[in-house]
């Protein structure tokens, strides 16, 4: 089955073309329009200026995405030439189109819809809409380029951390088209968490990259925790403290609002803050990465499931990764752990695609008719 994804959910325009066999993903194209460089001068995203800028994409990154996977809209014969003296071949068909339909900013998922729409009436083929958030989740489904078994296969149930700019929530997964939130961030999400912090030190947009690398380089080469100089265990005075919002609570909740308030006040009382933004960045950095991982254990214990998942754009942050995978081992020997490949971390459509080629098998289509996009639509 082969199904063309596609997602504008924020400021990515994207498309790609997946190629699914039982368990098995394939990705034949993945392209993606970035807008990152267009809303840096602003610190963040701007809802129309995205909008605009997917309008002009879209439709340019689907061609892209179609002709580079080397498939055909309707089974019409592809004239590329190939080794046999130039013979035209019959490419294979896009068989259903997977869109994001949210969350996500309201009017850049309309591009993305209503592109979704116009193409399935135009090539008669059905379409699933996609819960952006499912779409990362299902980023852990696509075939990994270097794993072992443990890393590439998930076994039932489990639980998800999918973290992001927009999201930060904890999921129990059952089975396929059996997804459901067990805990959500109160307030900011730590994407944003993140964005914000790099804001107050200085480092520019996007600010999950730009800590990263001013942490990194407190770090020891091993990607232990930082250096206790720099942990909140720290008795010295002088020493870089931040707090790990709602660590002990007994729900799976999330809050980093308050973490980006400590950093505030904690900037505002150091007179020599700027001399020290790598340490900053990396305690800043190491709480967020606490809490993550502090609720995702405790679900997975909670739960008694045999695979922990990490998703989403934050699911890029190397020590978020590396310290996950160790925490674990050390806690839950017995478990598998899984991940995206980098590249299917940030919003892409491939994880569309992937998403919708499982509720495909289960034939959950939509009349592109009754097609409509939910900034606010939950998992």
């Amino acid at each position: 089955m082969t199904i063309l994804g596609i997602e504008t959910s924020c400021d990515e325009t994207a498309a790609a073309v997946i190629k699914g066999g039982g368990d098995t993903i394939e990705v034949l194209s993945n392209i993606i329009a970035s807008q990152i460089e267009i809303h840096k001068k602003y610190g963040g995203v701007v809802p129309e200026v995205a909008a605009r800028e997917h309008v002009l994409k879209i439709l340019p990154v689907i061609n892209e995405a179609i002709e580079q996977a080397s498939v055909n809209r309707r089974g019409m014969i592809n004239h590329a030439p190939t080794i046999n003296n130039h013979v035209p071949t019959i490419a294979p068909a896009i068989d259903a189109i997977a869109v994001a339909a949210g969350p996500g900013l309201i009017t850049s998922l309309m591009v993305g819809m209503g592109t979704a729409k116009t193409l399935a009436y135009a090539w008669d083929i059905p379409v699933i809409p996609i819960n952006h958030i499912e779409g990362h989740i299902y980023a852990n489904f696509i075939n990994k380029e270097r794993a072992d078994d443990r890393q590439q296969t998930t076994e039932f149930p489990a639980v998800v951390l999918t973290v992001s700019g927009g999201h930060t929530l904890l999921a129990l997964m059952r089975g396929h088209g059996d997804i459901k939130t067990i805990g959500q961030t109160r307030d900011d999400a730590a994407g944003e968490a993140f964005d914000k912090g790099a804001k107050m030190l200085g480092l520019g947009y996007p600010g999950g990259p730009a800590i990263a690398a001013e942490a990194a380089k407190t770090l020891n080469p091993k990607h232990q925790a930082p250096n206790k100089l720099q942990t909140s265990n720290s008795n010295d005075q002088n020493k870089i403290n931040l707090p790990r919002p709602m660590i002990n609570s007994k729900n799976f909740d999330f809050s980093f609002s308050g973490l980006k308030t400590a950093l505030l006040y904690s900037l505002k009382k150091d007179k020599k803050w700027k001399n020290k933004i790598p340490e900053y960045a990396c305690e800043y950095q190491q709480a967020i990465i606490d809490v993550l991982i502090s609720k995702t254990i405790k679900a997975a214990k909670e739960y008694n499931v045999s695979t922990i998942m990490l998703a989403g754009g934050v699911a890029a942050n190397e020590e978020l990764r590396v310290q996950m995978a160790e925490a674990t081992k050390k806690q839950l020997p017995d478990l598998r752990f899984t991940l995206p490949d980098l590249r299917f971390t940030t919003d892409n459509a491939a994880m569309m695609a992937a998403a919708g080629y499982f509720k495909a098998q289960r034939q959950e289509f939509t009349p592109w008719q009754d097609l409509k996009v939910d900034c606010n639509l939950e998992l």
